[in-house]
């Protein structure tokens, strides 16, 4: 009989592929390999062997069907060729990163595929390729391979019946197991039959020969296609399957009387006995069980035992931790903490083989188990059932379906829950994450999707016999079957809310081209003078004469000749950051770069001129005078609460070392860079971290999937914050670049109460990815703070955010798989959509337009004045994808009611905490004057999905007539030192053309830093 699980380690979740061999399962646990600079290659020849390209396989059928391993940690191509080399094949395939099959011949109608099919690294060699999911990468030795496996016809007097049945109602067709001196073969299976005086022949699941005088209990001939397993003995020779059997019938008439040439002992035989004693302390006899009459008894299979007895079946039970031990067929050792589907106790005198090791000793029979437990009892559990009640939420079972219906899973979210599977874990892990369909497939395994995956992927409700697996954590209830879904579905009612809502307004607003643009820009940022910024990689440029830098005058978007100003950059800001200093000219800073002297770069840029007319000002930098005290590569930038830069993390150089450490701009006295351990050990998934400033004056920031509170004076961790959420089947999914997703804090209103609250939204996961298609939110200084996890329509990494004038964010841009970096990403996300955070929790994203432009890697979004959104750049470098220089901008819902915008005068712009100011000739053209809003919104830089500087506030105020005064936030930690743009908003969220305004001063004087060679500086 084919052993029903191999024991397996104990782990909540393992992203594994998982293999079939008829009701085998296994499990090949691996931790995946990759990094986001590099692509994974399959050597055209490794070892002599000669790669054959890319296969299609499946865990039903098999195209190398011969020996197999898995490495979890040390899988590479030349590994699997020696194994399969040392095996005698001809064929060698590695899939899913860990897994090696060996063949001599493609089987099962097997086909070539793309080679980007197979982009699977190998856990052993990350920069090889080792198939992926139900692909091969196949290696051939080039030797002519023996000739394929065939049922044998007949050997002397032995002629093959062809395949039979085994194991109806649990009972044998051949009656008599034998224990061969030699691994199986057709010729020691019928020789050893004839020995023993018996007609009939038959072979089983490889290792297993039977004898029998008549063909018994229900067996009958079905496909040959059944007896499709090899010989343990002879490769050449077919030995059954699963429940099926090879059968010879002896037509000769020189057969011997019949003797004791099997384990089963013939009439008259020396009896066999239970263990009574002698046996591990508490150890005891339980009794003789019957197995397999709805599936076996035990869950676990501790394999087949050299010279099995009772002893050492129990000794290796005891050795995995478990309480009950089972012995079968005189060497068959079966483990658990309780017997499953319906045990049921027989005659002692049924369990009549003599054990392996020790024929005196009863070792169970044929569909026969001698139980020991180290208990007094031991429970025996019913025959698992649909479970439809004690379910979790609004959960309803919904049937079994069927899986892979057109090639497709039908729910999209595999997860491998490999001792712990049970509908309640399945569904309330689904439903944690927003999806409302799960599905239990093949005992251990949970999928989760959303209700209209299941007509999507053409799944059909199968008969509940189909759903006939126990789920691995809860025995006594069914967790469908091979290719079958037990499923429930989120049933919402008037006591259960619907897990989310995604709005479809009427209204979505819509994209529209703006302007053609003069490179791809890599960083986008609007000045206090109403113009636009662009950065882009200058050494790297795909323009040979590019100066790196130019700036948009939007009055003038209808004469490009007029509307772009050429300015200049000495070094390369690729993968720098920016954010705009709070001093009196509101420059813009610049830090870190590409290579060499580019990562040390302090840039400075003080924004003058006016609509249509240009101004003269350029991009300062003396490499020589002022640099950073570390080179950087992608680093995160912070005006803090005293009015200085804190400048975060990045790598060294390009693909080079993490340099987790912080430094201060301009530099304290005695202030060196502090080293930052988080950083150093989530490298390389940390860069551009999330920062923002609390409301108590401390510092959040978020990186990988993790996050924390620093002092804003010694940097120590003041507060470890949960770890956020990923993707439903992997909490290893990360937020912050190259697993890009992006971070804006929630509106803050007068008079400041309220916890602050950060919101992230898309991200990816490391090795394969798995774009995820979430937000999480958190109030870092509540107590106990947790993550609050809300869908999106679509997977989304590389997203862009902003932040808008009505207090709601646009999220946009980015793509549907992969992770950013060069050519690492596809399936550009073309739709727009508005998160509103006054709505309830699930029901806060509506669903807006759509794009023709991809907006993927290197890709910004900005708010303009007058509160449309421009949309900048890509640079994929992905096929079928250009490098994007056309400029759009978004016409958000607010700006397409047909209302005019309302209108204000302001003449005082600069002014310090808790301060009032007026605001005069206020207008509205909807609703009146006493329904106004009045916000401020933070400067912004935006590239790589990190809105540096992101903050919205609405402030106190209150109006007379066409006058409001408006008042300032408290202090520096609500709202950092800086420039804000003021809008107002009529009843409709309509808002005004912005103005800015400096809050909090400069308390740290930059607008004398730096006093060097080569900057000009604003002054106080």
């Amino acid at each position: 009989m084919p052993p029903f699980k191999a024991f397996a380690l104990a782990i909540a979740l393992t992203f594994a592929h998982s293999t079939f061999a008829s009701t085998t399962h296994t499990h090949s646990l691996h931790a995946h390999a990759g990094g986001r600079h590099r692509r994974q290659v399959a050597p055209t020849k490794v070892a002599n062997w000669t790669s054959e390209g890319c296969y299609t396989d499946s865990v039903n059928a098999r195209t190398l069907n011969g020996a197999t391993f898995a490495n979890g940690t040390g899988m590479t191509i030349e590994l699997c060729i020696a194994f399969c080399n040392t095996n005698n094949f001809v064929l060698a395939g590695v899939e899913f990163g860990s897994q090696c099959y060996c063949d001599n011949f493609i089987q099962n109608n097997a086909t070539t595929a793309p080679a980007a099919d197979c982009n699977e690294p190998c856990v052993g060699n990350a920069t090889e390729s080792c198939g992926a999911a139900n692909f091969l990468n196949v290696y051939s030795s080039g030797k002519t391979p023996p000739p394929p496996p065939a049922t044998v016809p007949k050997v002397g007097n032995w002629t093959s019946l062809g395949c039979y049945s085994d194991g109806i109602n649990g009972q044998r067709t051949l009656t008599v197991g034998m224990n061969l001196a030699n691994p199986t073969s057709i010729e020691e299976c019928t020789a050893s039959c004839f020995a023993a005086g018996y007609r009939f022949s038959g072979t089983e699941f490889s290792t297993q020969c039977f004898c029998d005088t008549a063909i018994n209990n229900g067996g009958a001939p079905i496909p040959i296609t059944d007896c499709n397993m090899v010989c343990a003995g002879n490769a050449s020779e077919f030995c059954g399957g699963p429940n099926a059997l090879n059968m010879y019938n002896y037509t000769g008439n020189n057969l011997p009387p019949i003797s004791t040439g099997g384990a089963a002992p013939p009439p008259g035989a020396a009896p066999v006995f239970p263990v009574t004693s002698g046996l591990p302390s508490s150890w005891s006899y339980i009794g003789c069980y019957v197995d397999n009459v709805d599936g076996r008894v035990f869950q676990f299979d501790g394999d087949g035992l050299t010279n099995a007895t009772v002893q050492s079946c129990i000794g290796l039970c005891i050795s995995q931790n478990f309480t009950v031990a089972g012995i079968e067929f005189s060497d068959q050792c079966f483990c658990g903490d309780e017997l499953v589907n319906g045990a049921v106790i027989a005659a002692d005198s049924t369990c009549d083989m003599g054990c392996a090791g020790n024929a005196t000793e009863a070792c169970g029979g044929p569909n026969r188990l001698s139980v020991y437990s180290s208990m007094k009892t031991v429970t025996a559990l019913p025959v698992p059932s649909a479970q439809t009640t004690n379910l979790t939420g609004g959960w309803t079972y919904a049937g079994c379906w069927t899986d892979n219906a057109a090639g497709t899973r039908t729910l999209p979210w595999q997860l491998f829950l490999t001792l712990n599977n049970s509908v309640n874990a399945c569904t309330t892990q689904c439903s944690d994450f927003g999806y409302n369909a799960a599905g239990m497939e093949f005992s251990d395994e949970c999928y989760c999707g959303d209700i209209t995956d299941i007509a999507l992927n053409q799944a059909t409700l199968a008969p509940e016999t189909d759903c006939n697996m126990e789920c691995s954590g809860d025995p006594i209830h069914l967790c469908g079957g091979p290719s079958r879904l037990q499923m429930y579905t989120w049933n919402v009612s008037s006591t259960v809310e619907p897990l989310y809502v995604f709005n479809r307004p009427a209204n979505t607003g819509f994209y529209e081209f703006f302007v053609p643009g003069v490179v791809v820009p890599l960083i986008a940022t609007l000045g206090i003078n109403n113009k636009v910024t662009f950065l882009e990689k200058h050494g790297t440029s795909e323009f040979d004469n590019s100066t790196g830098a130019y700036e948009l005058d939007l009055s003038l978007v209808s004469d490009f000749n007029a509307a772009w100003r050429t300015m200049h950059l000495q070094t390369d800001v690729f993968c720098s950051g920016s954010v705009i200093l709070p001093d009196i000219g509101g420059r813009q800073i610049n830090v870190g770069g590409w290579s060499l002297e580019s990562t040390f770069g302090v840039r400075l840029y003080q924004p003058d001129g006016s609509a249509g007319v240009n101004g003269t000002n350029d991009w300062e930098e003396n490499f020589e005078e002022l640099s950073l005290q570390v080179g950087r590569w992608y680093p995160g930038a912070l005006v803090l609460s005293n009015g200085s830069i804190l400048v975060m993390g990045g790598e060294t150089g390009s693909n080079a070392p993490p340099e987790p450490t912080l430094e201060i701009l301009p530099l304290p006295a005695g202030g060196n860079t502090v080293f930052l351990d988080f950083l150093n050990r989530t490298d390389p998934y940390n860069l551009y971290p999330f920062l923002t400033m609390l409301p108590s004056g401390r510092i959040f920031t978020a990186y990988y999937n993790e996050a924390r509170i620093l002092d804003p004076v010694t940097f120590a961790t003041v507060q470890t914050l949960p770890n956020m959420p990923g993707a439903v089947n992997n909490f290893l999914a990360g937020r912050t670049y190259p697993l890009e997703g992006s971070m804006i804090p929630f509106p803050q209103s007068a008079p400041y109460t309220d916890p602050l609250r950060v919101l992230i939204c898309g991200g990816s996961t490391p090795g394969p990815a798995q774009v995820l298609d979430n937000c999480v939110s958190i109030e870092p200084e509540v107590e106990n703070a947790t993550w609050t996890l809300e869908r999106m329509p679509s997977p989304r990494v590389m997203t862009c955010m902003v932040p808008l004038p009505d207090g709601t964010m646009m999220i946009l841009n980015g793509a549907q798989e992969g992770v950013a970096g060069f050519g690492l990403a596809s399936n550009p996300n073309l739709n727009a959509l508005l998160y509103n955070p006054a709505l309830p929790v699930g029901q806060r994203i509506s669903i807006l337009n759509n794009t023709i432009v991809a907006r993927m890697y290197h890709s910004e979004a900005i708010l303009l004045p007058d509160g449309r959104i421009l949309v900048s750049g890509s640079d994929p470098q992905t096929p079928g994808l250009p490098e994007e220089m056309r400029i759009e901008v978004y016409i958000p819902p607010y700006l397409n009611q047909g209302i005019t915008p309302p209108q204000y005068n302001i003449s005082k712009t600069d002014f310090g905490y808790s301060q009032s100011f007026t605001i005069t000739n206020v207008k509205v053209f909807h609703g009146s004057i006493a329904n106004i809003k009045v916000s401020l919104v933070a400067a912004v830089s935006s590239t790589h999905g990190n809105a540096m500087g992101a903050r919205t506030i609405f402030p106190a105020f209150s109006c007379s007539g066409t006058t409001c005064t408006i008042t300032t936030p408290p202090n520096a930690f609500v709202s950092p030192p800086g420039w804000w743009q003021l809008f107002i908003l009529d009843n409709a969220g309509t808002p005004s053309h912005s103005s800015w305004l400096r809050i909090g001063g400069d308390p740290a004087q930059l607008g004398l830093w730096p006093d060097l060679p080569g900057f000009t500086t604003p002054g106080l």
